[in-house]
């Protein structure tokens, strides 16, 4: 023990959770234990059950041991991990399992997203041994365990992943499915898929196969189906002889079938063109952090809803799964971001990192895959991608991504300029940052109409990709007025989308298939002389309190829905979950 002992609720960020400044900004390793009594017929010598301690997320770097064994070691903050503790605390009946985790939320060239730590050597002004964490984000990296800790069993002999992908004309829809079983190679499978009245549409056998369905209920996003987010269940059971047993493991995953496909101008679900009018999100909140919390997550769930939004991007880094279940129930489409933000040095394009990078996108795509939600991957968000070695760096994750998953586009979300952007070329869409009237010539709303349509032409003319607005934005502090508008009031923020929106109106006609508003809401980031306790791009405050421009966004995006959509304008009500 080389400190304090304090409670800490988990899930969620340690850093506001107490009065303690230094913890707020604590860099290096925390340490949680806990010990918990398990069922006694899982502490029995039971060569037949797998006993899985798995965790959702934790924030940097994370070593577990249970019962003083270390049994994983794993690298990100943003994805699950899971160890089979079976042969620790099997035998032990009546004895605590005691739940040990090193934490490290150290960032360095290497890891992703990258940092870099630097020591203040000039002792006139730092005490010895001063550091700081550098980063080249713009939010807070919170820390702890963000997600939840859960303990589950399995047969010894046990499904271990399914793959589903889908494919659909007017009357019959195929999915095909794998399965991997591990344990034995002596076992069965059978598979039946219910629709949601619990009947069976569908059957099949085997690792293997593809099952059909006849008039079929596809899987449509939010405002462009009245039955918005259809999923199927599909049962997959396993039977294996395994010492002297007969072991059953079922699996019951959600299916939604929908396609995707771009033209070089056109977005299509369904076959038919689909048009992003959405968010960036960040997870964050007052007091947890980053830590989920389903109060706030069925907020935000509302809030999108009520705005008119149908999609939305994971900035910078995988949500948790709660929030994608969620996606996938409410029809609400998303483009999946790995924790790819803030690569600028030029070490970060290294071997080291990409290896790390490639990895990342694997453990994505492998909690992510079946998600109809789910209709792009974003590999990075704003990189130095006019460095030279960008070329070859996102030539290789962004081929790594597609092998392993074919059946989506991906992109990364690049703010560099058009020409000398060396990662563009193999990207599917083209998604595009920028702050015209506010990074750039800031206060002047003039110059947007101009500047916009240029960015959009340029790239346009040069890849005959389609485009994403994929970020722009302006900070307001909520109560701040001013007319004429003046930066960060709400009247210069509802001004600057105006300008954005009346450009995106004439384009949207020709290539642009979206729009995602920087911020849903008002984000925590690291103290600096702009940034008033956060970033307060929000269309919404922290606390998730609708500013101005909120409700121009509503009116917009209802408008466009209303537009593009064939449905009765009854149903484009805005109804509360229940």
């Amino acid at each position: 023990q080389t400190g304090p002992v304090i409670d800490m609720p988990v899930p969620a960020s340690f850093n506001d959770i107490t009065q303690d400044p230094s913890l707020e900004n604590y860099i290096g390793w925390v340490w949680y234990e806990k010990e918990v009594l398990l069922p006694l017929r899982w502490l029995q010598d039971d060569l037949n059950t797998r006993v899985v301690l798995r965790f959702g997320s934790a924030h940097y770097y994370s070593i577990v041991w249970v019962n003083g064994v270390q049994v994983v070691e794993h690298e990100g903050g943003h994805l699950p991990f899971e160890a089979d503790i079976s042969s620790i605390i099997q035998g032990s009946p009546g004895i605590p399992c005691r739940i040990t985790v090193a934490l490290n939320n150290t960032l360095t060239p290497h890891t992703l997203p990258p940092g870099s730590i630097q020591y203040m050597n000039d002792k006139t002004r730092y005490p010895k041994n001063y550091f700081v964490q550098n980063i080249r984000f713009d939010f807070f990296n919170y820390a702890g365990i963000h997600r939840p800790v859960v303990l589950y069993t399995t047969p010894s002999v046990y499904i271990d992943d399914i793959t589903v992908t889908t494919t659909s004309s007017e009357s019959i829809a195929m999915v095909q499915y794998r399965v991997s079983v591990v344990g034995s190679t002596l076992y069965s499978l059978s598979l039946s898929l219910r629709d949601q009245e619990g009947k069976v549409v569908a059957t099949g056998d085997g690792p293997a196969g593809e099952l059909k369905i006849l008039n079929p209920n596809l899987w449509w996003p939010y405002l462009m189906h009245e039955n918005p987010g259809y999923r199927y269940s599909l049962e997959v059971k396993m039977q294996a002889q395994a010492n002297g047993a007969l072991l059953e493991d079922v699996y019951t995953l959600p299916v939604g079938i929908r396609t995707v496909h771009i033209t070089s101008t056109q977005f299509l679900i369904n076959g038919r063109p689909f048009y992003f009018h959405g968010v960036n999100k960040h997870e964050d909140a007052d007091i947890r952090g980053k830590g989920l919390d389903w109060p706030l997550v069925m907020k935000d769930f509302n809030l999108l809803r009520w705005l008119g939004a149908n999609s939305f991007r994971t900035s910078h880094y995988p949500y948790a799964e709660e929030i994608m279940d969620l996606c996938d129930a409410y029809g609400i489409v998303v483009i999946d971001e790995c924790p790819g933000v803030g690569i600028k040095m030029l070490e970060s394009f290294g071997n080291k990192s990409l290896q790390h990078h490639l990895l990342v996108m694997e453990e994505l795509i492998r909690r992510d895959k079946n998600r109809p939600s789910v209709v792009m991957w974003s590999v990075a968000n704003e990189p130095a991608s006019e460095l030279p070695p960008a070329a070859y760096y996102f030539k290789t994750v962004i081929a790594h991504t597609k092998a392993l998953d074919p059946s989506r586009p991906v992109t990364f979300v690049t703010d560099a300029n058009y020409a000398l952007d060396h990662g563009a070329p193999y990207v599917d869409v083209i998604c595009v940052n920028s702050y015209f009237s506010w990074y750039h010539d800031p206060g002047h709303l003039e110059v947007i109409t101009l500047q916009l349509t240029t960015q959009f032409e340029n790239w346009y003319k040069t890849y005959k990709k389609p485009i994403i607005q994929s970020e722009y934005g302006a900070d307001s502090v909520p109560g701040l007025h001013s007319d004429p508008p003046l930066m960060f009031s709400e009247e210069y923020q509802k001004a600057m989308l105006e300008k954005y929106h009346s450009v995106f109106d004439k384009k949207r006609k020709e290539y642009v298939i979206g729009e995602l508003i920087w911020n849903f809401a008002d984000f925590m980031t690291n103290q600096g002389t702009t940034r008033v306790l956060g970033n307060k791009k929000g269309i919404f405050t922290r606390q998730r309190q609708p500013k101005s421009a909120a409700f121009v966004l509503r009116e917009r995006y209802w408008k466009i829905a209303n537009e593009s959509s064939c449905l009765p304008p009854i149903i484009k009500s805005y109804t509360l979950f229940l």
